[in-house]
């Protein structure tokens, strides 16, 4: 099913601060990096890049934030995907950098909404939930490991007896409190970075595709009716790269993600499922994750689809799920449902390299890139402008790429998906 080019129908969409309108790519156009993707890794390097002097051209097929990053449930965590086993491919000297990374990927967020004045409803306050002992043993193992690497936000183990105050359901034994982390609303944060990077000299284009990159000295960035002529390129479409450049295409595989909202829920009733407005994730594979927008709307979310196929009815495959947590909400009407893609890595760890050493690119956030795909534009930016230090602890994890690309892994994924929920219910 081909996607419009405009915005999904979610309830962020319907909340935007203001709708985009850059104009299409046509003609030649030239400058120092062609930033191919206008989500958080692209808006984010481009920043970056022009703090750095350079002239940079964002150029993206559809909207500002059209993709992962305009429609994630706008869960504001630190750390990267896949971080426990990052230590193994690149030694603890490595682990060390890429886990100080994750930590200040919270504090590039927070330090772009002061300085430009981004508008985006962020709220303190992250909840994992457990549902069984392992979950809890989990819960523990972390708290000691952050101690040990000196986490310098709050954490709090919530026993059962105590989890009523943060969560009214009685799915969960109990709570892992994050202090540091929150919520925010995803788009307006997107495109309020867009803006300051426009207002800074950035040139952005909407509504052109992306057909081809031609490698060589100086690469050529295609469009149907317009080229880019640059010096250094970023590739920063995760799961919406599409076929723009062949060489990676192959080493993420697209599983679909899918959120509800609900009416506005009363101040009572809001209060009482979610009495500290935290965002909330549970430790399933298949997970739920779910926060109250700032209009007290319930935004639940999950399924996790690695079939390649968007459900028929978003909210027939969701709803069950958000009762079995909040069953007072059987009466409440459902006002929005859409869903997307997130680029996951076989390893669940991000993909950073770079193609004719002039190329960089980031993509595999595996679910978890709001704030670490902020990191990542700011990584990619200073290996551009020569620090390569934190760009070469990534560049250097080996990844798997399927053979037959997203046609063989998506099948085989499901597969691993319906194995790992089994061995959940046992």
């Amino acid at each position: 099913m081909k996607e419009s080019t405009e915005h999904t129908s979610s309830y962020y969409a319907a909340t935007a601060n203001w709708k985009t309108d850059y104009p299409q790519l046509l003609g030649e156009h030239h400058c120092n990096v062609a930033i191919v993707g206008g989500g958080f890794t692209g808006v984010s390097a481009a920043l970056q890049l022009l703090e750095h002097g350079y002239t940079v051209c964002i150029i993206e097929a559809n909207r500002i934030g059209w993709g992962g990053s305009g429609r994630n449930g706008g869960q504001f965590i630190d750390g990267f995907a896949g971080e426990g086993d990052i230590e193994k491919h690149v030694g603890e000297d490595g682990a060390k950098i890429a886990y100080q990374m994750g930590i200040e990927s919270r504090d590039i967020v927070l330090q772009r909404i002061e300085k430009y004045s981004i508008d985006c409803d962020l709220q303190f306050g992250f909840l994992d939930v457990a549902m069984n002992q392992h979950d809890i043993e989990d819960f523990h193992e972390w708290i000691e490991r952050k101690q040990k690497l000196n986490y310098p936000h709050k954490m709090e183990f919530i026993p059962n007896e105590n989890l009523h105050e943060y969560i009214n359901s009685d799915r969960y034994i109990a709570g892992l409190a994050h202090y540091g982390n929150g919520h925010l609303h995803p788009l307006n944060l997107c495109i309020g970075e867009a803006r300051a990077a426009e207002e800074q000299g950035a040139i952005i284009f909407e509504q052109s595709l992306v057909k081809n990159i031609k490698h060589g000295e100086k690469p050529e960035v295609h469009t149907d009716k317009g080229v880019v002529f640059a010096d250094k390129v970023v590739l920063a479409g995760n799961a919406y790269l599409g076929n723009a450049e062949p060489k990676i295409a192959g080493a993420v595989v697209p599983a679909g993600s899918y959120i509800i909202s609900t009416e506005p829920l009363s101040h009572e009733l809001a209060s009482r499922l979610l009495p500290k407005n935290m965002a909330v994730c549970d430790q399933r594979v298949g997970l739920d994750y779910f926060r109250l927008s700032s209009d007290r709307r319930m935004l639940f979310g999950g399924l996790c689809n690695y079939s390649g196929r968007h459900p028929t009815n978003i909210t027939a495959a969701i709803k069950p799920k958000m009762l079995r947590v909040f069953p007072e909400l059987e009466d409440i009407k459902i006002e929005y449902e859409w869903g997307g893609y997130i680029a996951i890595s076989i390893n669940r760890i991000p993909q950073m390299g770079r193609i004719k050493n002039n190329t960089y690119y980031v993509q595999g956030y595996s679910g978890h890139g709001l704030a670490p795909s902020h990191m990542a534009g700011n990584v990619l930016a200073d290996a551009i402008a020569g620090d390569t230090e934190r760009f070469d602890v990534f560049d250097q994890i080996s990844h798997l790429s399927l053979p037959g690309g997203k046609w063989f892994a998506n099948p085989a994924l499901a597969l691993g998906m319906m194995y790992f929920r089994l061995r959940e219910l046992l």
